[in-house]
Order: structure tokens, then C-alpha cells, then sequence
């Protein structure tokens, strides 16, 4: 279904989920561009959180969050308590500007965290900022889910879960350190329904250890059975140098680049096959998902949770490491939990780097988004065309771009080819060496 171009999928490329990308930060942005930015927000303009966990019962060889275990209750509470600090301390900068209207929370695992410390974070929030009946989701770990904690998602008007699953494989769960039988998220899965939780979304991951696409086959139609209401396919990015947990990862046992695109390639079609329509370029939703109506309607957006209907473009990070997103600020908390203590402990914002978006970075990225998000964007206006045409060339030869004047579409051949494309645009990834993922 899809041409296979190697060569343009050899430079690791970054997943875009904003521009520029924390590469590009820099330790000159703290806490005074934060209070600027809030200060920008309006009185009745529309605001998301995001609340970072960083905490897990078992850690994960893959993954490369900012997380740590949750075996030390001292460690966990002082954590809550400065948490709720800089949730009261943002609320109290806001001066009661803005309306929350979506909520989310991951790690991390927010269900490492006791049921009834969940309960009180939400009612922190709930008195630190103006709800306006968000839309609530929370990233779950089945390991460790019962009913306890189903319970506190429905009395906390939860509707929406993203479930780590990645493989059903029980080779590949021993191999990336994950092991959770079928059983244990068929039982969350259950579990989640009977507390009102109306949208679901199962993590999965292709270029695994030892995986085929036979075994990726296998782990799509489980997965299928469960009836998702969404799923997100990710590409494994090994990168040990980076992530030192990685090193647990046989990578002589890690697929290679043609076995990659052969499993994403088969992700697409199984997928899309069972009814599932496409969102982007990795994530997928039944066609009556809140997100696949908004990809047909036009307004899909992306940011640091992905891809998301969500329509605010402000979006403020509480908690260690958490980004807050603003139209001309893109703001990252302290990453290290002691000194995130210090700064809130001393009554100051959390914000430890971050970039200033300049007016043709905010340009560049409304473009980027258009593409990953509809496919096709004009280009006009932007910075520099003439070098992004040159970038592009040898992406337009082999058909997998198209232009038609200044508006640049991608075709279904290019799908696999989208961060690629994108990072055409980025004037950043041309004097950078910092390395990304893979493309696919």
C-alpha cells in the first residue's frame, strides 16, 4: 500500500508535538516568562492542565518519561504536597482568568498514587481554577488497577483512559520489562466501562524486540476484541544514550528499519479494516469518537498529549518536567524533582527552561500542525519558502508531497512520511545534531 523510500526515512526526526520542539529550549525562559504568560490569558478564554505523575509501581524498560517507582510513601506524599503548592500557586497567578476546560493527567502513573490522594488533587485543582465542565481523562497503568480506583474516576466524573498496553505478547512484554497478562486488561478494560468511562484508548507499539508482524497481528486483534475506542500505534525509539533503562532492551533483537515500516504499514491496514479511521498519522478512533469526527470536521490539533480534538491554545504543565503551552511561550517545569521542591517550597514558579515563540515560530508551527493534523497546508506566508522547496524535492519526486502552487498536501502514499515532511519546515533541524526517533 505505501512506497518504500529508506533514504527518506534514515534522518530521525522529531514527533512534533510542539514547535519548536524542547529540543530547542534553552535555560534563559523561567519563572518570570511564566507569570508573563498567564498573564496574557483572558478573562473567559478557554485553558487546559496537565498534571504530571511521576511516579510508577514497576518501571518500564521502554519508556522514556520523566517517572521514577512509587516504593517510598515519604517520597510520594512530599511530591503531593508540593504539587497541590503549585497548583494553588498558578490558580492564585491566573487572579480567577481563564476557564478549564479539559483536564489531564499521566506520567508516570497516576494510579501508582492511592485513590484518595487522586481525590485530593482534584478537589485542589477544582478550588484553585475556574472548571467549566471539563473533559477529564487520566493515562492508566492496568498493572495495579482495581476497583478502588475505578471507583474514584467515577465519583471524579472521569470519561475519558489511555491504557499502556503496547503488546499483548508475552515474550515481548518479558523482553521491554511490562508483563500484564490479557486477563489483567481485559479486567481494566471491564472495570473502566462499569465506572462510566466512555472513551478508551489502548497504547501499542510496533518495533518491539523479537516482533513480526506475525505477533503484531496477533497483540491488533486482541486489542480488537477489547473494543477500543481508540488506539495509538507508536514506533519503539530506542535511544539508550539517552534513556539509560534501555540498556535492559536486547537492541540486536529489535527489528530493523524494513521490518519497521512492514509492521506500521500492516498496523494501517488492519486497522482501518475493522472500522477504525485514521487521525494523523498513528492514532486511529471509532467513527463516532469525539476525535474522528473532529478529523473529518477539520479541527484536529496536536500537542503534548498527541493528537486531541482540543481546541485551546492554552495549555498550563503542573508538576515535575510538565510543559505549559502558550501561543507566544512554550514553558517547562524543573525536571528534577528536588530542586521542582525548592522553587515551589520558596514560592516560586516551577518553570526551569523553555523557548520564547517568535512570530515566524508561531507561523511555522500553525503549518506544521495544519500538516500532521489535514494533511495539506498553504505556505505562502511562511519563512523561507524557497529552502523549505529545496528540502522537500526529493519528497515531491518521488510523490509522496505535492504542491499546487504555495499549498503542500501530503497524499495517502506520504502518510508514513508526514515527520519527515514536517521537519522540512523546521528551520531548527538543520543546525541541531540532536538525535530524534526514528521517522517510522
Amino acid at each position: 500500500m505505501w512506497p518504500y523510500h529508506p533514504d527518506l526515512l534514515a534522518q530521525p526526526v522529531p514527533r512534533y508535538t510542539s514547535f519548536p520542539t524542547a529540543a530547542e529550549f534553552t535555560g534563559t525562559v523561567g519563572p518570570p516568562q511564566l507569570a508573563q504568560a498567564l498573564a496574557t490569558v483572558g478573562q473567559d478564554e478557554a485553558i487546559s492542565l496537565y498534571l504530571h505523575i511521576p511516579y510508577c509501581r514497576e518501571l518500564c524498560w521502554y519508556c522514556g518519561c520523566n517517572t521514577g517507582a512509587a516504593n517510598r510513601t515519604q517520597r510520594v506524599q512530599a511530591y503531593l504536597l508540593r504539587l497541590i503548592e503549585e497548583i494553588t500557586l498558578v490558580g492564585k497567578t491566573l487572579e480567577g482568568r481563564g476557564r478549564v476546560k479539559r483536564i489531564a493527567w499521566g506520567g508516570g502513573s497516576p494510579n501508582a498514587l492511592a485513590p484518595e490522594d487522586f481525590d485530593t488533587l482534584m478537589r485542589h485543582v477544582s478550588q484553585a481554577f475556574l472548571l467549566d465542565d471539563p473533559v477529564l481523562s487520566v493515562e492508566i497503568d492496568p498493572r495495579g488497577f482495581d476497583w478502588a480506583w475505578a471507583a474514584a474516576l467515577e465519583r471524579n466524573g472521569i470519561t475519558r483512559v489511555s491504557l499502556g498496553v503496547q503488546t499483548f505478547d508475552a515474550a515481548i512484554q518479558a523482553a521491554i520489562g511490562r508483563v500484564q497478562p490479557v486477563e489483567m486488561i481485559a479486567c481494566t478494560v471491564a472495570r473502566l466501562r462499569a465506572a462510566g468511562v466512555s472513551s478508551i484508548n489502548f497504547d501499542l507499539m510496533y518495533g518491539l524486540p523479537t516482533q513480526t508482524v506475525e505477533t503484531l497481528a496477533a497483540s491488533i486483534d486482541t486489542a480488537l476484541s477489547l473494543r477500543p475506542d481508540r488506539l495509538a500505534v507508536f514506533g519503539y525509539a530506542h535511544v539508550p544514550h539517552l534513556i539509560p533503562r534501555q540498556r535492559q532492551i536486547d537492541d540486536t533483537a529489535l527489528p530493523d528499519a524494513d521490518l519497521r515500516f512492514a509492521q506500521a504499514e500492516f498496523a494501517f491496514e488492519r486497522l482501518t479494516a475493522a472500522g477504525y479511521q485514521p487521525v494523523g498519522f498513528d492514532h486511529f478512533a471509532l467513527p463516532d469518537d469525539a476525535i474522528a469526527v473532529a478529523t473529518r470536521q477539520g479541527r484536529l490539533r496536536r500537542n503534548f498529549q498527541g493528537f486531541t480534538e482540543d481546541p485551546a491554545d492554552v495549555l498550563i504543565g503542573l508538576g515535575a518536567s510538565a510543559i505549559s503551552q502558550f501561543p507566544g511561550w512554550l514553558l517547562q517545569n524543573e525536571k528534577n524533582a528536588g530542586r521542582y521542591h525548592l522553587r515551589i517550597a520558596n514560592g516560586q514558579l516551577a518553570t526551569e527552561r523553555g523557548w520564547v515563540r517568535s512570530r515566524p515560530d508561531q507561523a511555522i508551527g500553525r503549518a506544521i500542525e495544519a500538516l500532521l493534523c489535514q494533511g495539506t497546508v498553504d505556505l505562502a506566508s511562511l519563512p523561507e519558502v524557497a529552502a523549505v522547496e529545496l528540502r522537500l524535492a526529493r519528497f515531491v519526486e518521488a510523490g509522496l508531497a505535492i504542491w499546487r502552487g504555495r499549498q503542500l498536501t501530503i497524499p495517502p502514499a506520504g502518510l508514513p512520511y508526514a515527520r519527515s515532511i514536517a521537519a522540512a519546515l523546521d528551520p531548527y533541524r538543520h543546525q541541531s545534531p540532536t538525535r530524534f526517533s526514528s521517522a517510522i
